[in-house]
């Protein structure tokens, strides 16, 4: 059974070099956090065009992702570093799908998209070249959108769900954006559960 490592929030801040303030500083927090249709409460989200919402409400990483990139990088990643609000347990970002749920206690997430990295995420992270690596490693974080409300602590048991249709992975959600999909492609993600935003683009090429 999967568990909840970490629950993770945090505060506006400036990154160096940066004049916007950003809340990708997140830190783990003691006891329970409320979480509703748009995240977690208390939670600072900066760049709302691109960050949040009801599609991207919660970001989460997997445990088995986060030792893999502190192998990777040589130091401890503790959690909060990558501006994710969950650390699951036992999880491997690599097989997540689209519509894959975790469930813990009332609370009922659903996999929307994968995260995709960006100058304030290399900021964050001191490290120019950061967007190429992560995209090379392929291990993207998950954005998921609330189904069910509920309280999310560190310890709480975690049932993951998958999808019962066809597999959109996180990994392919990460190499495929920006790109255009063939129709097989196109057909398959719309047939999924995925970001509005993306659902968007890809019923607008539909029409061309």
């Amino acid at each position: 059974m999967m568990k909840i490592r970490a629950v993770c929030i945090g505060n506006f801040e400036r990154l160096p070099g940066k004049k916007y303030r950003t809340g990708i500083h997140k830190h783990a927090v003691n006891g329970a956090v409320i979480i509703d249709c748009e995240g977690l409460v208390g939670d600072a989200i900066g760049n709302r065009e691109h960050h949040g919402g009801v599609d991207q409400a919660v970001y989460v990483e997997g445990s088995l992702t986060l030792d893999w990139w502190t192998g990777e990088l040589g130091r401890p990643i503790e959690p909060g570093t990558f501006g994710e609000n969950l650390v699951i347990d036992g999880l491997d970002n690599r097989t997540v799908s689209v519509g894959d749920r975790l469930v813990a206690g009332d609370l009922v997430l659903e996999a929307t998209s994968a995260r995709i990295p960006c100058a304030t995420f290399a900021a964050r992270m001191a490290d120019p070249k950061f967007v190429r690596r992560y995209t090379k490693a392929s291990r993207p974080g998950i954005y998921c959108r609330v189904i069910t409300g509920g309280v999310a602590k560190a310890g709480l048991p975690v049932e993951y769900v998958p999808y019962a249709g066809q597999k959109v992975t996180m990994p392919e959600m990460l190499a495929t954006f920006g790109k255009l999909l063939s129709p097989e492609d196109r057909a398959r993600y719309l047939a999924a559960p995925i970001h509005f935003k993306l659902r968007n683009l890809l019923e607008a090429q539909l029409s061309h």
